[in-house]
């Protein structure tokens, strides 16, 4: 079978490098990689298991050329990583068929390697180092801050001066502002007692990690105990959703069915409508791949799959509470990264 690649990801995956001009063609006996004169150097050093081809004029156009040449009659390609007008330029210079499959790539990277275990694990722990930095400097600079100024500083926390990259741009919110999911950050100040929602991730050799925790704040630590009633109680349901749904996950189950341990948990207590997304998802080379810990997933569960957990419930204008972390699937049951 004939492969198409556009997407940076995809491309990586298959030959260790990829810019953002590139296009990748998996042919039986070989792959050709094109990219235009500014990568050439740098992709004929890099790339592996492949031929380099530097496109004179477009990527189409010397893409059409080899497709002709190897007399190819079809070709997979994914229509999630072209526009219309960048598939149509192609498909009217060749008259070839091109068979749509849908995230093709991303269910061949479903189950990582070994080595891709280590470097996800890697970006893990930086990233838990990089959480516990930041609440340090909470704790002595954080009061009168606004979440924006507070995001900027995580940001470069997670960088390290250059060294690592983000895995996407973080979530800090405080209070009310918790209660949205993907919440952009506010000039809302952070005072002694406020609810803190942080939400980031860190990349190691291009794979990313996904962390969230909530917590309150206080000037010199950081207290679970001391939060009201209510929040405390919300926050007991999520922790009990989290611990279980880890607990309890195994090779062989349906992604769907992992996510039913939390859902169930967060129902019971009454919270089911504020739990508005899926419990998890798969994390790579991209923040956000398959598996789908999710109610419609039917995905089985393999070993070394890598995942996030996080059940959450979201109060509109009064609070949310999510805990994330990433698992990867052993035959034992899934370790926490």
């Amino acid at each position: 079978m004939n492969y198409l690649y556009k997407d940076e990801n995809s491309i990586y995956y298959e030959v260790s490098y990829s810019n953002d001009n590139s296009l990748l063609l998996s042919l039986d006996s070989t792959k050709v990689l094109f990219t235009d004169a500014r990568y050439i150097e740098e992709a004929k050093n890099e790339a592996i298991n492949c031929d380099v081809v530097e496109a004179e004029r477009s990527l189409v156009d010397t893409l059409v050329e080899i497709l002709k040449s190897e007399k190819v009659k079809e070709v997979i390609f994914d229509p999630n990583e072209w526009t219309v007008a960048d598939f149509d330029s192609l498909k009217n210079k060749i008259e070839i068929s091109f068979v749509s499959k849908p995230n093709f790539s991303k269910e061949k990277r479903m189950v990582k390697t070994d080595k891709e275990v280590e470097f996800i694990s890697t970006a893990a722990r930086y990233g838990k180092a990089s959480f516990q930095r930041f609440k340090d400097y909470l704790s002595v600079k954080g009061i009168g801050k606004k979440e924006s100024e507070l995001n900027y500083k995580l940001r470069n926390i997670i960088q390290q001066k250059g060294s690592l990259e983000l895995s996407f741009h973080p979530i800090v919110a405080f209070n009310e502002n918790t209660s949205k999911p993907h919440a952009t950050s506010s000039d809302k100040r952070l005072s002694n007692g406020d609810l803190i929602l942080v939400d980031a991730g860190v990349k190691y050799k291009r794979y990313c990690s996904d962390r969230t925790e909530t917590f309150m704040f206080q000037q010199t630590k950081f207290s679970y105990a001391k939060m009201t009633p209510k929040v405390q109680k919300i926050y007991d349901i999520v922790q009990k959703a989290h611990d279980e749904t880890v607990a309890k996950a195994k090779i062989g189950m349906k992604a769907s069915e992992i996510d039913k341990i939390a859902r169930d948990i967060i129902t019971e207590a009454g919270y089911g409508k504020n739990f508005m997304h899926s419990t998890g998802h798969g994390v790579g080379l991209d923040i956000h791949e398959f598996p789908n810990i999710s109610e419609r997933s039917d995905v089985v569960i393999e070993e070394n799959m890598v995942f996030t957990i996080e059940p959450a419930i979201y109060i509109p204008n009064f609070m949310g509470t999510r805990i994330e972390n990433m698992v990867v699937m052993k035959n034992d049951g899934a370790k926490v990264l």
